[in-house]
């Protein structure tokens, strides 16, 4: 819906008391305060952002929260997928209390799916939980992470595996902050926009092969276009199921896999988040193709959209040399998507046409690693 007193392009997740709106626009940060005062009220705001994020647009949102008449403390915490951890968590929390915040407090994430992760989880256990905004300024974490409540930091025995679910009160997604990405971000959100063309709207996807490499390189129209169909397709399925007992489990296309990469390769600079759902959503359509579930051309189709835009497909583009594929079941053993011991699995009858299965055999999935890691 659109937002008359503002123009801005709103969505709407139903999810009855704990319901929220997107926003999706250019210019929205400097305006934040102006949505977040009806929200907080007379209470305390404690901005959580990183190290890359606030010398950008700290400041921008702190003078809107000013011009609202918001009070308002920040905190800093290292830029990176390391900060997704118990000890950054417990630092974090302490510098919440020593805000002086209490249960009418709210936090809000400025930044990418590392800072919307922490911060939402820290607000979920902080006073038993508290209301947090998320301000998503990465592609990734404006097509994905930001909405739905999910929340968690990583493990040493996997990522995402200590969380809550735990709903935003407001998501304010500022298009402009997309200018300041570099390349390489851009592609890993591109990634997850795929995704959703992949899962169930084909329509979707042929549009993504003729317009995103323009989305990419910075044409605002097609990102604005990726963006909301991105985050109402997530809505949609978030509203049926918020705590992924069923169809939501499809929005974890490629990740079963990807999960699995990241965690080999030390969740370091060597491989993103987004470039790991890449090449796990062909290792989905391949494995989906081998066993003669999806015709073989959809496979190729997705690979040659992804090399197009310079995503990464295969392992082979991975430094794999001391890697198994018994290590990597291992990981997918651990993944949060696990049910009773069994690997759920997100695969595909064709583009457009994802499903869930429960009933992978193992050795299916070893000979396909195998072949990736031996090509």
């Amino acid at each position: 819906m659109t937002d008359a007193s503002s123009n801005n392009i709103l969505l709407h997740l139903d999810l009855g008391d704990r319901s929220y709106d997107i926003a999706v626009d250019d210019g929205l940060l400097g305006d934040a305060g102006h949505h977040i005062a009806p929200l907080i009220g007379d209470g305390r705001a404690v901005i959580v952002s990183d190290s890359n994020v606030a010398p950008l647009y700290l400041g921008t949102l702190e003078n809107s929260l000013d011009a609202a008449g918001i009070d308002h403390a920040s905190v800093i915490v290292p830029a990176g997928e390391a900060s997704k951890s118990f000890a950054q968590l417990e630092s974090l929390t302490d510098e919440i209390f020593k805000a002086g915040i209490d249960r009418k407090s709210m936090l809000i994430a400025l930044g990418g799916g590392v800072i919307g992760d922490l911060c939402g989880f820290a607000s979920a256990i902080t006073m038993r939980g508290i209301d947090f905004i998320q301000i998503p300024t990465s592609l990734l974490a404006q097509v994905d992470s930001s909405v739905g409540g999910k929340t968690g930091i990583n493990s040493s025995f996997g990522k995402n595996l200590i969380g809550a679910f735990h709903q935003p009160r407001l998501v304010i997604a500022d298009l402009a902050s997309l200018d300041t990405l570099a390349p390489r971000e851009m592609r890993g959100g591109y990634a997850e926009i795929i995704k959703y063309g992949l899962i169930n709207d084909v329509e979707f996807f042929d549009w993504l092969e003729n317009n995103g490499q323009a989305l990419i390189n910075g044409d605002r129209d097609a990102q604005r276009h990726a963006v909301l169909r991105s985050c109402a397709a997530k809505a949609d399925v978030v509203a049926e199921d918020e705590k992924e007992n069923g169809r939501r489990a499809l929005l974890n296309l490629g990740h079963t896999f990807g999960h699995a990469l990241e965690a080999e390769t030390g969740y370091g600079d060597a491989l993103t988040h987004g470039e790991a759902v890449s090449i796990g959503m062909c290792m989905a359509f391949d494995l989906s193709a081998r066993l003669n579930l999806c015709p073989e051309e959809d496979a190729a189709r997705l690979r040659a959209h992804l090399q197009s835009v310079d995503l990464p497909t295969d392992l082979g583009d991975l430094d794999t040399a001391s890697w198994t594929a018994d290590a990597l079941i291992a990981h997918m053993g651990m993944d949060k998507k696990t049910e009773g011991g069994t690997v759920v699995f997100i695969m595909a009858r064709g583009i457009g046409k994802a499903f869930i299965s429960r009933d992978i055999a193992i050795g299916d999935v070893r000979t396909l690693l195998n072949d990736a890691l031996n090509g």
